[in-house]
């Protein structure tokens, strides 16, 4: 073998691979949901339920300290 041959196989060995079918990243995607762990029915409803209840808490405590700092500047305001 010459030094041209073997430095155009390791040049080849190099390059990047082909690209791939535009449309193949369907196929990957399907593959990698199939792979994927999904919840129960039962663990679905728990945890929507526990996102529920902190959506409604965190509502609460907002709603709350709002009206807590709006009754603040009305005091400062009206000089009481």
């Amino acid at each position: 073998m010459t030094i041209h041959a073997s430095k155009a196989k390791s040049a080849k060995a190099i390059e990047p691979p082909r690209k791939k079918r535009r449309l193949a990243i369907f196929g990957d995607s399907i593959e990698e949901l199939k792979k994927a762990h999904w919840p129960t029915r039962q663990e679905t409803m728990r945890l929507s339920l526990l996102v529920l209840l902190v959506c409604v808490a965190t509502g609460i405590a907002l709603g709350l300290i709002d009206l807590g700092l709006s009754k603040l500047v009305i005091m400062l305001l009206s000089g009481a």
